[in-house]
This record gives structure tokens, sequence and C-alpha cells, in this order.
């Protein structure tokens, strides 16, 4: 039986000394004396020259400068200024350059794709979706109809080279949002693979590398590229399916205030939530296990659910895979969504590292054509991971906004919050076959979020909205103290704007009741599945440190899971485990 092979996502730390006792210093950013550091610096106003001198004077280098986006720059510094530049008055916080890494056949049926298109004659025509990933290469089935020009509008890179996909992540994730299936349509095919807007416009703004590499400092310059873009290709829709590790709070974390930036500027920010939720290291049973910038309040965050094969929804299940809230440090509810993220097919890049490097995941032409033996497509490929489910929600926001372009960000998020399908098993057990390993799933708010995503309820909701909706962030956990009992609830003081301002958004209506114990905020008490000091001890998820320290949580050898390929096994109920690929960092 062949295995899930994905993507290591590895915690990029060094030995050396740890700059965490300065609160203006990430308390990741390591140096060695004598050697440099790619830092990016925020200071507390828009960088000028003076400020730019300033780390010159401490023998720095500039590198990109990213005020467009962020009051910050990217630098080249000594290991021995940093210290010293943190002392600078005008300096807000210095993070190192981190890296990151990326985390449909039954995707568009269990999220009732088909409506739009048939019901409402929707595909995103005129709306402009940004693929920040891998590149995007040429492809039959992202051209317009009947072979027309490509729907691939604008392609930058932004790692050097070509705008090409020479990985194969970035390719995928474009068709799940916008393939319209001409390769596999036809009466010679018994099954057409379309994503969900298939007439959309794709912006390609490249950032990983052939291997999946990239850095934070090139995705803000990225992010910043399709705000300037936006009026002109109707850009309202950013995929990021990739993250890294959470190591500070999201109010400091340069990523996070990039996402937040675009969302600001009318762009609706999908992010993968992250393939940790098998992750025990830290003794929290996967929770807690959100990527950056998935962590981000203002962001629609999205988790993986398995199709099990079927085209319906009712025996779908979560990915034990699938990352799972609060996130770190701020405790913020995610993911705000779950979407099809396993076993997803979707578009081939042939020259692509993933492609050529695991054959096993070709699609064989007898699975979706007839009289064609096992020979393998040259179009097709599967991958699996969150990294899928997030271009599915991205696909969606785009038929709403093509339907309704008056919308903004908030609207988008709330209206496919409060539509999402609610109807859940309590739990469920996922069984790896190849390693006999068991894992327990609970269909709690931290979990699934706010539902499955439902693209037919959300264009049919009529509920207005509220006048004069600011913002539908994310709410906040905490821990209170109820009838003598710690429990974890959901705070109501950040998300009154929207989900509290009438009935029919409250957040029993966004959420869902099942998501909450006896109808009231409270998601955990002392009969929880876990118990009440199991997970939701004092120092695991709540404690004050950032990542548990440099080895817990992420380590050196955790999974990413994004990425993921699938083998060819007939099994169709069973996950298969993943395991790192080596050479990846």
């Amino acid at each position: 039986m062949k295995r899930l092979v994905t993507l290591g996502w590895i915690l990029m730390t060094t030995a050396g000394a740890v700059l965490a006792a300065d609160n203006k210093v990430a308390p990741d950013l390591a140096t060695h004396p004598g050697t440099s550091v790619d830092v990016i610096v925020q200071f507390k106003a828009p960088p000028t020259d003076r400020h730019h001198q300033a780390v010159f004077n401490r023998g720095g280098k500039l590198k990109a400068d990213l005020s467009g986006i962020i009051r910050g720059a990217a630098y080249s510094l000594p290991s021995e200024a940093v210290a010293d530049l943190a002392r600078d008055p005008d300096v807000a916080y210095i993070t190192p350059d981190r890296p990151v890494k990326g985390l449909l056949n039954d995707t568009a049926a269990a999220v009732n794709a088909a409506v739009a298109w048939s019901q409402y004659g929707l595909d995103g025509s005129g709306v402009g979706v940004a693929v920040i990933d891998s590149g995007i290469s040429t492809h039959q089935d992202l051209k317009s109809a009947n072979s027309g020009p490509s729907r691939i509008v604008w392609n930058q890179s932004f790692v050097g080279g070509d705008a090409g996909d020479y990985y194969g992540h970035g390719g995928h994730v474009a068709g799940i949002i916008g393939g319209n299936g001409s390769s596999s349509t036809g009466s010679k095919y018994t099954m057409t693979f379309k994503g969900i807007a298939p007439n959309v416009n794709l912006i390609n703004l490249r950032v990983l590398d052939q291997n999946g590499n990239g850095k934070d400092s090139d995705v803000i310059y990225a992010i910043n590229t399709a705000i300037a873009l936006k009026n002109t290709f109707n850009i309202r829709v950013i995929n990021l399916s990739f993250g890294r590790p959470v190591y500070e709070s999201y109010t400091q974390d340069p990523l996070c205030q990039a996402v937040e930036a675009a969302w600001k500027a009318g762009i609706v920010v999908v992010v993968a939530a992250g393939n940790e939720g098998r992750n025990n290291s830290a003794g929290t049973y996967g929770y807690a296990t959100i990527a950056a910038p998935g962590n981000d309040p203002y962001v629609i965050t999205v988790g993986a659910m398995k199709t099990m094969g079927t085209p319906g929804r009712t025996d779908d299940l979560i990915a034990s895979y699938s990352s799972k809230g609060p996130t770190l440090i701020d405790h913020i509810v995610k993911p705000d969504l779950v979407a099809p993220g396993n076993h997803v097919a979707s578009l081939l890049m042939s020259t692509a590292t993933l492609d050529n490097t695991y054959p096993q995941n070709m699609i064989q032409k007898n699975y979706y054509e007839t009289n064609n033996g096992k020979a393998d497509a040259k179009d097709y490929f599967m991958l699996s991971g969150t990294s899928m489910a997030a271009p599915a929600v991205s696909g969606a926001s785009a038929l709403l906004l093509q339907r309704n372009p008056s919308l903004t960000p908030d609207q988008v998020k709330a209206v496919l919050m409060k539509t999402a399908y609610k109807t859940f098993p309590p739990y469920s057990v996922a069984w790896d076959p190849s390693t006999g390993m068991i894992y327990f799933s609970q269909y709690d708010i931290f979990t699934v979020g706010a539902g499955y995503l439902d693209i037919a309820a959300a264009l049919a909701n009529t509920d207005a909205l509220p006048p004069g909706v600011g913002s539908a962030l994310s709410p906040q956990a905490v821990i209170r103290n109820i009838n003598g009992v710690p429990t974890v609830c959901v705070a109501n003081t950040s998300f009154t704007a929207v989900w509290g301002s009438k009935s029919v958004w409250d957040s029993t209506a966004v959420w869902g009741s099942s998501v909450f114990v006896n109808g009231n905020t409270a998601v955990w008490g002392s009969t929880a599945v876990w118990g009440s000091t199991a997970v939701w001890g004092s120092t695991a998820v709540w404690g004050s440190t950032a990542v548990w320290g440099s080895t817990a949580v992420w380590g050196s050898t955790a999974v990413w899971g994004s990425t993921a390929a699938w083998g060819s096994s007939s099994s169709d109920t069973a996950e298969r485990i993943p395991i790192a690929i080596s050479g990846e960092n």
C-alpha cells in the first residue's frame, strides 16, 4: 500500500544566542558572533532614509523596502548589531526573515459549486484572484473558453527566474480555484476536474522556489503587489496556501500585518490552517497548531475535510492532520471554515518537482477516461492538505463577489461562515493502515470552525448584514470560571460588530450550537474529551511562551502536509500517514 507523502515543514532554528530577553526582538531570532542575519525591522513610523541610515551605521544592508505595506524593511545585519538596533527608540519590533512553506471532482460537488454554475450562471468572470505560491505554468484548463487566451493575466516572480511553477504546488492550487476542466470534458470522459470559479482571472505571484521554499519578505512584497494591482485586474481575493509557525502575537508579526493591509484594502485573504492536527508533541492532541498568517483574526482560515471518495457531503469527515485552534499567544478561534482538502485532483505541472518526484500520484487515465488502460494522465495530479482546502474557499469568494461586487471582505467572511454546513458527528476516528496508528477527532469550534463550506447556501442567503459592518474578526477564546469549573469559552468582546448585533447574526447562528456546550458560550468543561487538565493546562495552550520552546510543536521533522501527495491505495475510508520529504527546510 502506498502512503501519503507530504512536505516537511521544518522549523528553522539555529544554535546561538537567542535574543528573546528583549521584548522588541522576536524569540526565535538567533545570532552567531561574526555572522550576519536576515531580519525584518518594523519601525514605529514608515521608514525613511534616516531609519535606513540607522541600520547602515550598524553595518546593515537594505534588502527590501516594505514600507508600501508595513512600516518596515528587510535587512542583512551583523549579529552583534541586533540588540543595539533594538534599543533604537524608532524600532518597534525585529523578526527573522522567516521561511514559509507551501501547506477536484469531489471537491466541487461537496461544496455545492454546481448550483452557482447552473442556477446562478456564476463562474468567476471578471474577478481577479491572486495566487501567491510557487508559480503557475501554462495549462489548457487555465485558458478562456474554446482554447481562448490564458486567464493568467499577470506573472511575476519574487524568487528569481520566471513565474512558472517548477514545484507543482501553485498550479495545483490555481486549478482548484479556477480550472475549467477542458482537458477532461467530452464524450470519452467519465469525470471532469473543474475548479470552483472556472472562468476567474488569475494573478500569478511566485514566492516559492522549485523546492517549495520561500521567505516572509518575498510574501510581503507579493501581497503589496497584489494591492497595487487591485484596480487593474479587479483583484478581490488573495490565496495563501502556505504558512509557518507562530512566534509572536499577530499584532507584531510582519506577515500578519501584511495580510491585514490587503484585507483593509478590500481584498479577501484566504489562508490554509496548516497540517499539524496529529502533532501531540506538546500534549495538546494537535490543538493550538494553526499556522501563521492563519492566526490573524481578519483572514479566512481554512481546515481540511475528507470527501471519502463520494460527491455527497453527508459522509465527509475532518482530516485528522488539519490544524486546530485556538491560535498560539492570542488564542483566536480558528479555523473559520473547513473545505475539501484530501485526495484532491487538480492540475499537473509537467516540469514541476512534486510531479516528477512522486509519479505514483499521477491520475491514471482509466480513472476519468474510457478505454485507456492504466496510462498516466498528463494533465492532472493528486495532492492533499489544507493547501488544497483554502483555494476552494477562494473560488467560492470569487463567485460571491461576481454576483455582488459591493461585498466587503468582512461581509464575504460573514456570509460564508453563517451559511456553512454545520451537521457533523460528535467525533470520528481515522486509522492509518501503514502504521496502525489511530487518530481521534472531536468536532468542536477549534476543529471545524463555523462549519463546512456550502456555496449554494451562501448564494441563497438573504439575511441582511448589519449596517455599517466594521469587521468580522474571528473571536478570542478565554478561560473562565463557570460554576467553579475552569472552562474554555468564546469571548464576546471582539466580534459584536457583526456577530452579536442582530439576532440572525448572533454567535450561535454563525458557529452553530453543536460546537458549544449546553447552548452557551462554553466550549469545554471538566467533562470534555481531553479532561480539564490534559489539553487545557496552564502551560500548554494558555502559557505565555510563544512556541513552547524551539523544538516543541514544530520540531525539526514536523509535517506540513499542505502539499501532501496520495498513493493509489484502494482504501477510501482510512487516512494515510504523512511523512517528511528529505531535503525540505
